[in-house]
């Protein structure tokens, strides 16, 4: 709605993972070269964690898009599933043909293993991307430590990358989960941008939008977004989309305090502070 009024080819705010708007961050780069590091190097187990709305999906996908064709890849967003769930769900990303009628474990874990093999003989890597993997039961993350032990004398078959929320690396910490926990060698915590960068990412995504255009943002309101949003990119986008509108439907070019005020009010103190003490606190601010 607002991209042509200021001088854009499109949103450069949505919510959405795009791989094309990730800001590399020396954070986000570091994540990044982490999951193609134990993926090449075939280290096993790959974890990236890190609260909601930090890019965590974008340098998944922008990860799948730098691999090699020569990588074969299966990746899971619903981790509502049981074991054999799960060994389905994988053997469906890769495609495998399934002609037997008996559907066990068993059954399932013997197919993979083929091919696994076949894929390796041909000189091919295989990866097991598990998105949102704080929602899988213990028994699935035990069965998923099973599939690790699929390999030759000198790697491993497949390599499994488990992206997540803080609640993952938790669980992991429990004793009956420590084996699993143990394999994992490469992991990475993505934390929240600094203040300093703020600004980068926000005109990191006008450029990508094909601006910056004519919209300006005050050193005032930069500070503003960094304080409701915490950094987090995801409310970062929510918070200057709807600045955006807001300075779109006034015919104004500059995003100032008062607009990134009106904005967060519009939005709700819910959105951005995860916490009651920290949602009075915004809302003291925002009322001020």
């Amino acid at each position: 709605m607002y991209t042509e009024y200021f001088g854009l080819t499109e949103n450069p705010f949505n919510l959405s993972p795009e791989p094309g708007y990730l800001f590399l961050s020396e954070q986000h780069r570091d994540a990044l070269n982490y999951l193609l590091y134990g993926i090449v190097e075939k280290k096993g187990f790959v974890m990236i964690s890190g609260d909601i709305g930090t890019g965590k999906t974008t340098i998944c996908r922008t990860m799948l898009a730098a691999l090699h064709e020569s990588v074969e890849t299966a990746l899971i967003f619903n981790t509502a599933v049981s074991d054999v769930e799960l060994l389905e769900t994988i053997i469906k990303e890769f495609g495998i043909s399934v002609f037997c009628e008996t559907r066990t474990k068993k059954v399932y874990v013997d197919i993979l293993n083929e091919f696994l093999l076949a894929n390796f003989a041909q000189g091919k890597n295989a990866v097991l991307i598990i998105d949102e993997a704080q929602n899988l039961s213990h028994g699935v993350l035990e069965q998923i430590r099973m599939l690790s032990n699929l390999e030759t004398e000198r790697e491993k078959l497949l390599q499994i990358v488990l992206i997540g929320q803080p609640e993952l690396k938790a669980t992991l910490t429990l004793p009956a989960l420590r084996q699993l926990n143990e394999r994992i060698t490469v992991r990475y915590d993505l934390k929240p941008l600094p203040a300093h960068e703020i600004i980068h990412y926000i005109e990191h995504r006008l450029r990508v939008a094909g601006g910056p255009g004519r919209v300006r943002f005050t050193s005032g309101a930069y500070h503003l977004i960094y304080y409701f949003t915490e950094g987090i990119p995801r409310r970062i986008n929510a918070l200057c989309d709807r600045a955006l509108l807001i300075a779109y439907t006034k015919n104004i070019l500059k995003i100032d305090r008062r607009i990134i005020r009106k904005a967060a009010l519009d939005i709700g103190g819910d959105f951005f502070q995860q916490t009651q003490s920290s949602a009075r606190k915004l809302w003291k601010r925002l009322m001020a």
